[in-house]
């Protein structure tokens, strides 16, 4: 994925995060089931925002973007920026 298709990603789950929590609050789904899908949507977002930035990490230390590669979920959970 290029910069351009992680960052349009990114816009999309932010996107579906806040139609969970617009579902939860009009009772459309419950508490439990918008808990596990913002679970799921959070590790892909750690994911595409580690991914960014390697590859803008690459390209400033005048590597290849295209090099950079999506890790673990466990390996960016809970990273500090």
């Amino acid at each position: 994925m290029d910069q351009q298709q992680i960052l349009s990603r990114i816009t999309a789950m932010v996107e579906d995060e806040k139609k969970l929590r617009d579902a939860l609050a009009a009772g459309e789904i419950d508490g439990p089931t918008e808990h596990a899908r913002l679970g799921v949507l959070e590790r892909e977002l750690d994911q595409c925002w580690d991914l960014l930035r390697q590859r803008r990490a690459k390209a400033e230390f005048g590597e290849n973007p295209d090099d950079a590669r999506v890790r673990l979920a466990a390996e960016v959970e809970g990273y500090q920026s």
